[in-house]
């Protein structure tokens, strides 16, 4: 699978958890040799300016955070395109699904997620797509930007049972019919993580879930990476779900 992927994401930008050292090594270190690491490029200010005010990207500029955040905003775009023929990765941060058109927070500034899809919408090349969103924390600012758009649909899980999580995502993407299927991937959720609910082998089984409801409709997938705190199964967990995408 394609891993998009620059060696900048190494850099430590902020004091967040997010940005925290070997964060990304922990990933690149398991999958390393499993993947095509492919390298990206920054989104352009028309690709970002599609998701957010002016005010906000002069926000992020005065912060000192645009290159990181544009590029992290550009690898979404490259693994969304590549996604259209093969599902992808995008190994890339900060992460964005807390960025709103004219605010963020929770360690995020642009929205990777929603710039990538409205990237690919205005091209022509969708019409339609879906956004999962298993990051524990509740994509507010996706939803900001997405909600009240017709041709998208997202979904948050929030069930406490891993069973019950994993089979309501199997429901939800049952007879789907979309362009393609875009995956906020936030690893917090496991249960050597800050949530506790999710074993790495259900990462797994939610890329194939994913997988097979985009062959079904003769959609795209790709994943782009958003929250996961604990280095010592970050790795492991990406390593399941591109597993699961690739099935």
């Amino acid at each position: 699978m394609k891993v998009i992927f620059h060696e900048d994401f190494y850099q430590v930008y902020t004091s967040d958890p997010a940005s925290a050292k070997g964060r990304i090594e922990a990933i690149v270190d398991v999958i390393k040799n499993d993947v095509d690491l492919v390298d990206c490029e920054p989104a352009s200010e028309n690709e970002i300016s599609a998701a957010h005010t002016k005010a906000h990207i002069n926000y992020v500029h005065k912060s000192g955070l645009y290159p990181i955040s544009s590029l992290a905003a550009g690898g979404a775009v490259m693994a969304a395109r590549t996604g259209l023929k093969e599902p992808a990765f995008g190994l890339i941060r900060p992460p964005g699904h807390h960025a709103s058109a004219g605010d963020c927070w929770g360690f995020c500034y642009f929205n990777n997620m929603t710039i990538a899809l409205l990237a690919l919408k205005n091209e022509g090349l969708i019409e339609n797509a879906f956004v999962l969103d298993f990051d524990m924390h509740f994509g507010d600012g996706t939803v900001n930007i997405l909600g009240s758009k017709d041709w998208i649909k997202t979904y948050n899980p929030s069930e406490q049972d891993r069973d019950v999580y994993i089979r309501k995502i199997g429901h939800i993407l049952s007879g789907i019919q979309v362009d393609i299927i875009g995956i906020s991937a936030g690893f917090d959720n496991h249960e050597d993580d800050w949530g506790g609910v999710l074993k790495t082998e259900d990462y797994f089984s939610i890329g194939s879930l994913v997988r097979n409801a985009a062959s079904a409709c003769g959609g795209g997938c790709f994943a782009i990476l958003e929250g996961g705190y604990n280095h010592d199964v970050l790795g492991h967990n990406v390593a399941a779900l591109i597993e699961g995408l690739s099935s």
